[in-house]
């Protein structure tokens, strides 16, 4: 079972989909968990559908074709249940298998490998869950210093940047730099655990809370992820 009991409460756990998504954020709390125990055999759909690519996005209907075990059947019936679930409520969940992401080497990495928050010009939600491979992360709002204010990167990102004064804060913010932040010393990061179907604040106009600070985690060699995300 996993351990959410962080050094302040900013998550809340709920036990069914519905409050999952009608419970709004409110004062510290920027991520909500639906805490699951799952069945089923996952691994079997991920070998069944075992891919060369970076990233495969799986169709529904790929889904439905596979020919599966009953441990198998069992965990596919909740992958459709999750997507129908989503999709119910608006959301366009996409089901990912993944190797690994492309990662990005500059002194400045903007990669998901990154601790960084989601941001939108419109009011929503960042939904995921990890059915197999490793889990996402999340770290404490306390716990992590947005890098752009921190001095030694942001004279760095100033020798990066030719333009006036006025619009340096445009220029991090077009090359996302802005969403990216740093752990800081004898951080606790959360691992998200497999089967929790989370719900995390974005950054967007009008949102009450900060927004969730998170990454995905470094891939096993040889191990793919089955991720749900939208």
């Amino acid at each position: 079972m996993i351990d959410l009991s962080p050094p302040e409460n900013q998550i809340h756990c709920v036990t069914n989909f519905k409050d999952l998504v009608s419970i709004p954020f409110y004062g510290e709390v920027n991520a909500m968990c639906w805490t699951r125990e799952l069945t089923g055999d996952f691994s079997e759909i991920v070998k069944k559908l075992e891919s060369k690519e970076n990233i495969k996005a799986i169709e529904e209907e790929e889904l439905c074709e596979l020919n599966l075990s009953e441990q198998g059947q069992l965990a596919r019936e909740i992958l459709l249940n999750d997507m129908k679930l989503l999709k119910a409520h608006g959301a366009s969940p996409i089901l990912n298998m993944i190797r690994y992401y492309d990662e990005d080497d500059s002194f400045f990495p903007t990669d998901v490998y990154s601790f960084h928050v989601d941001r939108s010009p419109i009011p929503t939600d960042t939904f995921l869950c990890t059915y197999y491979g490793e889990s996402s992360e999340l770290l404490p709002n306390s716990q992590g210093e947005k890098k752009v204010l921190i001095p030694e990167i942001r004279d760095e990102l100033k020798k990066l940047y030719h333009g006036s004064d006025e619009g340096f804060e445009l220029f991090l913010t077009e090359h996302f730099f802005d969403l990216h932040y740093q752990a800081k010393a004898k951080a606790q990061p959360i691992n998200l655990g497999l089967g929790n179907l989370w719900k995390l604040a974005v950054d967007h106009p009008g949102s009450k809370v900060p927004p969730c600070i998170h990454r995905a985690p470094k891939e096993r060699s040889g191990q793919t992820r089955l991720l749900l995300i939208c």
